[in-house]
């Protein structure tokens, strides 16, 4: 009985770990190089095996520029143009949450670029607002502090839209 609950336990110890998923009670962390932007919170990465993989910003959603219903949205193309001239070609960290992937396949991460969240420069920049994606909400009580404060000070889409 003890023997097969540690095979068990084991199993689902490697399992985590080749799935990317937590290990050690500490989020999965990958080194990764922006390849593509699909619009302000939605990037082409590509791990260092040679495998890429649409990663879809949690914490912020930026207005859309190519929703098919919905068209594009007020300051939509200046929030997508930040994201691409800010993080094409650049090596950033990923780290994912709680849950791993939304209903489209993509997988959800905070993105690490120069020892800070993307999300949170978006955030403080007025190009996105919060949007927290149950379960994942590691940083949400700060990011909605930055959003507050984007607001108060009328900056990017608090100032246009």
């Amino acid at each position: 009985m003890a023997r097969s609950w540690v095979v068990l336990v084991a199993g689902a110890a490697l399992f985590a770990a080749a799935a990317g998923w937590w290990v050690a009670g500490e989020p999965a962390v990958h080194t990764v190089t922006v390849v593509d932007t699909v619009d302000g919170d939605t990037l082409v990465v590509r791990f260092d095996d040679g495998t890429e993989a649409t990663v879809r910003l949690l914490a912020v959603d930026t207005p859309e520029t190519k929703h098919p219903t919905v068209g594009v949205e007020c300051f939509g193309p200046e929030a997508s143009a930040y994201t691409h001239r800010r993080l094409l070609g650049v090596r950033v960290a990923i780290e994912l949450d709680v849950e791993a992937h939304d209903r489209y396949g993509r997988l959800l991460a905070h993105v690490w670029i120069d020892g800070h969240r993307y999300a949170d420069e978006l955030l403080a920049l007025g190009l996105a607002e919060l949007y927290v994606l149950p379960p994942n909400g590691e940083y949400a009580r700060t990011q909605l502090r930055l959003e507050l404060d984007a607001r108060r000070r009328g900056v990017g889409l608090w100032g246009a839209c």
